[in-house]
């Protein structure tokens, strides 16, 4: 019952943030197509990712083909990637909002935003195809498939490369663009507080970027919680090869996993926007105009 629900809340919790920003035009902006990536990744978690993994867990004694299991090795290394940058690409985009609003708004367009998000996709494909090429699973998918789960061997090298690209760099950008982002959010509030008796136009935008990102704030310290337990412990697995490590890393990856269900919850608790959508989606309402939010 409790995979059901975690399922169904990851599935349609995206997929209502998905419809929400591609149907209402004025929330199509550059922040919330990052956003839009990163719930479509979310969403795939949902409906590849999840399911798969909760029937290896529920049923640890049975043999898994090799589809089954290409299915669920390429879908989670991929998702994991693209969720990961995705996360550091809105902490630089939050960044550069914060720092510079003005050239913001005239340099992070609408269609940069959507190449990047193309490039990042791209990207994480071809790296974990060439993650997985030069460690025999493309060559040899069957080895791969067992009782009790499929398996991915990564050898030393392999995995030392890995937690740099896709876990300690990523992680320490977004580290250190959110302490940036701190410095810069309580220095503008200082400003304002400075200047609340002579008001000045931009006061309102300054306020309005500085609330985003401690939104945005949230669901990265949330998504760090989540996957830093997951990678440590898979890095640790290739050095210490023992049932403590692999019942952590098990426990890791359903957290990892219920990061895709937290998400949706986290736009629903802080954006306004997207409660209002939520209720118009919901009440059948959404056939109205797509400019009538």
């Amino acid at each position: 019952m409790a995979v059901a629900v975690a399922v169904s809340l990851t599935v349609c919790g995206n997929m209502l943030v998905i419809i929400s920003i591609c149907h209402f035009k004025q929330l199509q902006t550059p922040t919330n197509f990052l956003l839009l990536s990163l719930a479509m990744a979310d969403f795939l978690v949902g409906v590849t990712v999840m399911p798969l993994y909760f029937i290896m867990f529920i049923d640890p004694q049975r043999c898994f083909d090799t589809m089954f299991c290409t299915i669920y090795n390429v879908s989670e290394l991929y998702l994991t990637c693209v969720s990961i940058y995705n996360v550091a690409l809105i902490a630089v985009d939050r960044c550069f909002a914060l720092s510079n609003p003005f050239h913001y708004s005239m340099k992070m367009t609408t269609n940069v935003t959507l190449r990047i998000i193309t490039m990042l996709w791209l990207y994480s494909l071809i790296y974990n195809m060439v993650l997985l090429y030069f460690n025999g699973y493309i060559t040899d998918m069957k080895a791969n498939s067992t009782f009790g789960g499929c398996i991915v061997t990564v050898n030393k090298e392999w995995s030392i490369i890995d937690f740099i690209i896709v876990f300690f760099l990523p992680c320490s950008m977004i580290i250190i663009i959110y302490l940036k982002i701190f410095t810069i959010a309580t220095k503008q509030a200082n400003k304002i507080r400075s200047v609340r008796k002579c008001p000045q136009i931009h006061n309102s935008s300054m306020a309005s970027e500085r609330k985003a990102a401690k939104t945005l704030g949230v669901l990265v310290a949330v998504f760090l919680l989540c996957l830093v337990p997951y990678y440590v412990s898979t890095f640790l697995n290739v050095y210490l090869r023992n049932r403590s490590v692999d019942l952590t890393i098990s426990l890791s990856d359903c957290l990892l996993y219920l990061n895709s269900s937290i998400n949706p919850i986290i736009y629903a608790l802080f954006y306004p926007w997207f409660q209002r959508s939520f209720k118009l989606i919901l009440t059948c309402r959404i056939i109205r105009p797509a400019g009538m939010l």
